[in-house]
Parts: C-alpha cells; structure tokens; sequence
C-alpha cells in the first residue's frame, strides 16, 4: 500500500485513494474537489485537480469510483400523518420536492423520496443505519421536536425545512413564519378588513409562527381576532370548516388561512354561500405555490423562498457530511404577494 505523499506504481490505474493519499485529504474531499464543490476551499480544489491532471486521473472515473450509491444519496422524507391522512398531492409539497430534486442533481446526488409517520419521525433514521442514504432532508418538523434533538444528538447527518425553536439541536431551515403572519395582519388591515378568521392547525411550529404573528399584528392595531379553527392542510377539512365558521359567524370579511390549499378550500365554500371574494370577504394564503397566480380569483399569499430553501439544505446537509459545523437555524425573508383575492376596490398592486 502506497504511504501518504508517495507517487502510485505507475503500472496500475490510479484510485481515488491514490490521489487522497497524494493530496493528504480524504477519499470524500477529492470527490468534492473534482465535482468543483464550494464546499472545499479554492486553493485545496486547485491542487487536487492538479494532480488529477498531471497523472492522468479524470472525472468521470471519479464518477465510477464514487457511485457506491448510498454515499450520493440523499433521502428526503415527507412525514404522513395517518389521522389526517394529508394528500401527497399538496401543491407545495411537490414545490418543495422539485426544489430539492433540482439542488441535489446539480451536486451530483441522487434523491431517495420517502414517507413515514409523523408520529415517529425518528424512523426516518433507519435510511441512513440500513445504508440506504447518506443523510435526511425532512419536510416539515410536525410535532415531535424531542424526536429531531434526539435523531441530531446521536451525530445523525439531519436537516429539515421548519421553524426555529428553543432548545433546538438539529439544524431547521425556514421562511419566517412570525414576520408572514404580521405581513397578512398589517395587509388586511390595510384593506380595511376587521372582522378576521384564522385557519390553520397550531399544533405544527410553523403554522404556530404564523398565527402569533398574526395576532401580536392585529393587537397593535386594536383589532381582535373573531374566530380561529385548528384544521389539517386538507381541502374538505377546510372547506367544511370555513363553512360551519360562516354557520357561527355570517359577517366575516377576512380570512387568514395558513396554506394556499387552505385559503383555496375557504374560497369554495364562501361561494358556496353566496360570498365574493373579495367583494364581501378577503382571503389571504401562505407558501405562494405555482397554482395561487392562476387561481380565480389570483390568490393573495405569503411567499416562502421554497428554491432557495431546498438548495440552503442541500448545502446544510453536505456540510454536515463533509465533517463541517453548520448554522443550527436558518431563517429565510419572505414577502406578501398581493393579488385579487384580497384586494379592496380601486386599491394598486404589490408584491
């Protein structure tokens, strides 16, 4: 076997490992260097693609040597709650996963898509002990916090797209949830709208955000939240639960509803009951998916950064595999996106 630093019998096709010991870094990091990863600094990829070329070692038997499979494959899970049964069709979950599938091919990694329940997310582990991936994306933190810390404390390779939490260990990336729901208070009020309804399940720390920002907004502006219904990301749970609120209260005039399926389920039953929108009630979503522009009427939404935030954690991941400390939380700006769905008459556009 070769010594570090010394030159490999030039009868034999040069390995990575060669080329590793010849540079005094690891197997992974000549990978890195090669695929021109800005995970490796430019003076360290410079000297191994240097010697790549002085013995004649190219990238695509790199590719060769690195496609053990599981060490450029990256599984992303998407947690299923079984007593809500959520549709794998949510527009912004497949938002979210082409995001990620994009990220990932352009890093040269592979995207295992998986399911499991949201009641043990630490089963999601078992992709990575049985082989199978390299590291976890999550989709979501649902409500099992203490799952996450602990997945993260054993040295799992972890990221997931969710909202900063106290005592958090594992690493989060998300859009600002709190700043949203104050985007759509200050909107509505705005909009001359003061009988409100907020929809949305807080039990889920992201939505939680939401509505604390929405109401800490609404309470500096004086005006008190009429109604509030924990409901699941389904559109007939929405739409049933947006019409047994009308049953309680007929005179709302704004709706916050904490998914853009939601506001669209909302909108349904309003017409349903003989409502416009947003003549007589306002409607304003969140996530800012492809089909909100194209809805009708165009829905008024809070915009989540969703190809920024899967290529952010695709980064956080391949640090944490490269052996690098990360930012434990990562929060990302989001924006209100006004559309005709909550606009008064003869109000302009924004966003």
């Amino acid at each position: 076997m070769n010594r570090r630093g010394t030159p490999p019998d030039p009868r034999k096709r040069m390995q990575m490992a060669d080329l590793a010991r010849l540079a005094g870094v690891s197997a992974s990091t000549v990978s890195r260097a090669l695929a021109g990863s800005p995970l490796i600094s430019e003076d360290t990829r410079e000297r191994i693609q240097t010697l790549a070329r002085q013995f004649n070692y190219t990238v695509n038997s790199v590719a060769t040597d690195l496609r053990s499979g599981v060490k450029r494959t990256i599984a992303v899970v998407v947690p299923y709650e079984p007593g809500t049964r959520q549709s794998f069709a949510d527009p912004f979950l497949h938002g979210m996963i082409g995001a990620l599938a994009d990220a990932l091919t352009e890093r040269g990694y592979e995207m295992l898509l998986s399911r499991i329940d949201a009641e043990r997310l630490d089963a999601a582990a078992s992709l990575v002990d049985g082989g199978r991936a390299a590291g976890l994306i999550l989709i979501g933190q649902w409500r099992h916090h203490d799952q996450l810390n602990a997945m993260a404390e054993r040295g799992l390779p972890l990221v997931v797209w969710g909202a900063k939490l106290p005592r958090q260990h594992y690493c989060t990336v998300g859009g600002d949830n709190v700043q949203g729901g104050r985007l759509v208070a200050e909107h509505l009020i705005a909009q001359r709208r003061q009988r409100l309804v907020f929809l949305g399940d807080t039990g889920l720390p992201e939505v939680a955000q939401r509505f604390r920002g929405f109401t800490a907004a609404l309470k500096e502006h004086g005006v008190e939240l009429r109604l509030r219904a924990n409901v699941p990301f389904l559109v007939e749970s929405g739409r049933q639960t947006m019409a047994a609120l009308l049953d309680e209260q007929a005179d709302i005039d704004g709706v916050f509803a904490s998914s853009d399926l939601l506001a669209m389920a909302a909108i349904g039953a309003l017409r349903e009951r003989g409502r416009r929108v947003p003549e007589d009630v306002a409607v304003v979503g969140y996530d800012d998916v492809e089909l909100a522009r194209h809805f009708n009427p165009p829905l008024t939404t809070v915009s989540q950064p969703i190809h920024e935030g899967g290529a952010a954690m695709v980064e956080q991941l391949l640090a944490q595999l490269a052996g690098e400390s990360v930012t434990r939380a990562r929060v990302l700006d989001t924006r209100l996106v006004e559309r005709e769905s909550s606009r008064a008459a003869g109000s302009p556009a924004h966003g």
